[in-house]
């Protein structure tokens, strides 16, 4: 199988040796996002909501250099510094996807990349 490197301007650059995604077949896994704006490379900050939301924008943006969508989306892995954080992270989640959600899991850990409340790692696949 041959390994494609995806990579977009319109996401965040990444901060250390990985990819911000690689396609193998017809499978895409996206490296975590944190909540850096694209456009300034500064962290976005102020609510969680923001946070996820900009998280989430930084996603579809891979997706869509890869040919992908949210639908696309089969498994997210979802990174809190704070699990007290989970209903508003969820429901900027939730706005992402129309029926058909993917599996996911969500843990609360010590310390994310740049003291960030939030990290989102997802795999995707073609239809």
């Amino acid at each position: 199988m041959s390994k494609k490197i995806i990579f977009t301007t319109a996401a965040p650059a990444p901060i250390g040796p990985y990819s911000q995604a690689v396609m193998v077949g017809d499978t895409l896994y996206v490296s975590g996002q944190i909540p850096i704006d694209p456009a300034n490379g500064d962290l976005v900050s102020g609510d969680i909501e923001h946070e996820a939301r900009q998280v989430m924008l930084n996603i579809g943006a891979i997706l869509k250099e890869a040919g992908l969508t949210y639908h696309n989306i089969i498994k997210s892995s979802i990174f809190l510094k704070d699990m007290n954080n989970f209903a508003k992270v969820n429901e900027v989640y939730g706005h992402f996807f129309t029926g058909q959600y993917p599996a996911r899991e969500t843990v609360e850990v010590a310390r994310l990349p740049k003291d960030v409340n939030v990290e989102i790692s997802v795999i995707a696949v073609k239809d």
